[in-house]
C-alpha cells in the first residue's frame, strides 16, 4: 500500500501495513495479502456507510454489482471472524 508518493511514504507504509496485517490476524486468526485487502474494503466501506450514508447509497445505486461484491466481502469477513472466535474458545 502506498498512500503517499513522497519520501515519507517509506517511513509510513511499512508500519501501517504491519498495523493492517496485525488487525487482520487478530480479527480473522490468519493473514495474507488477499485477506488484508478484504479487511481494508470492509473497514473503509463500513466507515463511509456510517459517516456519510448518502454517499454510500449513491455509490450503491451507481454500482449495484460492486455493491453485491462488497456485501459478499462483508459476509466473508463476518464468517471468518465468527469461526476464529469459536476456535479461540
Amino acid at each position: 500500500m502506498n498512500i503517499r508518493g513522497d519520501k515519507v511514504a517509506n517511513h509510513f507504509d511499512g508500519p501501517f501495513d504491519a498495523l493492517i496485517d496485525k488487525y487482520t490476524e487478530l480479527l480473522l486468526g490468519t493473514t495474507n495479502e488477499e485477506l488484508k485487502e478484504k479487511v481494508i474494503i470492509w473497514v473503509l466501506y463500513q466507515h463511509i456507510a456510517k459517516s456519510m450514508p448518502p454517499l454510500a447509497k449513491h455509490w450503491n445505486s451507481l454500482y449495484p454489482k460492486e455493491k453485491e461484491r462488497v456485501k459478499e466481502i462483508i459476509q466473508e469477513i463476518k464468517e471468518l471472524n465468527e469461526k476464529h472466535r469459536q476456535n479461540r474458545s
